[in-house]
């Protein structure tokens, strides 16, 4: 991690770093979230809704997709073994 130091301006601007905003896509007009952690300042690009919402749409459909193979191996098992004792549904 580097570390540059920058001077707050009177209406509390700061610049950030050219090879920062180059590197995380950030340019002139972009909004940055503001966010106190651990008495740390952390500015990051805002959450991104529909990359987020994607994100959770896989994320469902692989959990669809694990209940389905674990359905079939589940009566495979108990096709195998019988039903475990006590076991009702």
């Amino acid at each position: 991690m580097s570390e540059h130091k920058r001077k707050v301006g009177d209406r509390g601007q700061v610049t950030i770093l050219k090879e920062l905003r180059d590197r995380r896509g950030i340019t002139g007009g972009d909004e940055v979230e503001c966010v106190e952690v651990n008495r740390e300042i952390i500015l990051k690009p805002p959450t991104d809704k529909e990359r987020l919402a994607e994100g959770y749409r896989k994320r469902a459909e692989r959990s669809r997709e694990l209940a389905e193979e674990m359905e079939e191996a589940s009566a495979e098992a108990t096709g195998k073994l019988g039903d475990a004792p006590g076991w009702s549904e």
